[in-house]
């Protein structure tokens, strides 16, 4: 299992009727695979960039995927670049990897319109696991899900992060989440606009 399958299984159980944006879940997710990277010596931080290692091994398949992905030549890639880089569509592919390991079902939602159908994530070990690590304030867990608007359990404190290489995911990973909602409120604030423009306003 990893961080970023405990992330999205969180995402989706902690509250359900609270979705999580899928560009700050993207990135989010791109930031706990790096993570992951890091505790497996697939990849170490030089400054803020990402030096991976000769010949990085995991079984995990999403995992294997991101480390294949590290740019290999020097100066290599700043972890923010590689957020927005892998970060695109990446909670859809997290998702499809959950539904194909059969850790996800199909709800049908009564009070939705036309009964439309929501995706819950099965009681497994998977999502027991998840739930432990959030329950037990996992500062990287409760970090990462803090950045996408999801609060601690009874509004505690985000733990401490001690190691400086996953404190400089986890920054990157919010600076890209506050990026990200600057571009959609410029956007919408430019919608606004030409909408006015085009009554007369």
């Amino acid at each position: 299992m990893t961080t970023a399958r405990d992330l999205l299984i969180t995402a989706m159980d902690v509250d359900p009727d609270r979705p999580v944006g899928q560009g700050d879940l993207s990135l989010a997710l791109a930031g706990a695979e790096v993570i992951d990277l890091l505790a497996a010596d697939a990849v170490h931080l030089d400054g803020d960039r990402l030096v991976p290692a000769p010949k990085p091994t995991t079984e995990d398949r999403l995992l294997a995927e991101a480390a294949s992905s590290l740019v290999r030549q020097v100066p290599y890639e700043p972890v923010e670049d590689w957020l927005w880089r892998r970060g695109r569509g990446l909670a859809a592919v997290h998702l499809a990897a959950l539904e194909a390991d059969g850790q996800l079902t199909r709800q049908r939602q009564r009070r939705l319109l036309f009964g439309a159908v929501r995706m819950v994530v099965v009681d497994s070990p998977a999502r027991r696991r998840a739930l432990h690590r959030w329950a037990a304030d996992e500062p990287v867990l409760v970090s990462l899900a803090a950045a996408v608007g999801i609060p601690a359990e009874q509004g505690a404190d985000v733990p401490v992060v001690t190691d400086d290489a996953v404190t400089t995911v986890l920054a990157a990973v919010n600076d890209a989440v506050m990026e990200l909602e600057a571009v959609r409120q410029r956007r919408s604030i430019e919608n606004a606009a030409f909408a006015n423009l085009w009554r007369g306003a």
